[in-house]
């Protein structure tokens, strides 16, 4: 494999960050999706029922399917991603994020577009190097501004249970029965 000189730093990683999910999570979609559903049935119009279902589709398909490793590249011309290039002269900041127990790397254009690019990053020692490299080209936030999209996603994320919550619910459930039952 020849080395392009062009090339500054590349590296493969997930396209997403992922995190494989138990069934307790989808039955939450599923029963959110039936809710809803069977409001807009009875009160609302009914053709609102196949985008509630389109949805629960992709967050099933999301859920379920890992995602492909891709190759990021940082050029001298800006960065690629999963066959999408970014001049620098088109971007605009950078920061650095945690999601399911993974780095991503959030690379934001300039207006009017606001262009937002993930990339997952694996390692600390990579996410280092990262910062040093696009200091050069680019403004480094450690704290984003969050906008009211971000503070609402936060606010949804909040509503959806964690898996791990609903494993020592569970696990609690489990011993309380025991204990129950040893009693009598």
């Amino acid at each position: 494999m020849e080395s392009n000189p062009q090339v500054l730093f590349s590296w493969k990683a997930p396209l997403r960050p992922y995190k494989k999910q138990s069934s307790i999570i989808l039955r939450f979609y599923l029963t959110v999706a039936l809710l809803s559903s069977l409001i807009v049935f009875f009160f609302g119009d009914k053709i609102l029922i196949i985008p509630i279902w389109a949805l629960v589709f992709i967050f099933y398909v999301l859920t379920i399917t890992p995602p492909p490793d891709v190759e990021n590249k940082i050029t001298t011309f800006g960065i690629d991603a999963a066959g999408v290039t970014l001049r620098w002269e088109m971007l605009s900041h950078f920061y650095f994020g945690k999601r399911f127990g993974f780095n991503t790397l959030t690379v934001v254009s300039q207006s009017p577009y606001f262009y937002h690019m993930y990339l997952v990053v694996p390692t600390e020692e990579m996410k280092k190097k990262l910062i040093n490299i696009l200091s050069a080209h680019l403004l480094y936030q450690e704290t984003p501004h969050k906008t009211i999209t971000d503070k609402m996603l936060d606010w949804v994320s909040v509503l959806v249970p964690d898996e791990e919550e609903a494993v020592k619910q569970e696990g609690l459930q489990a011993v309380s029965e025991r204990l129950r039952r040893a009693s009598l």
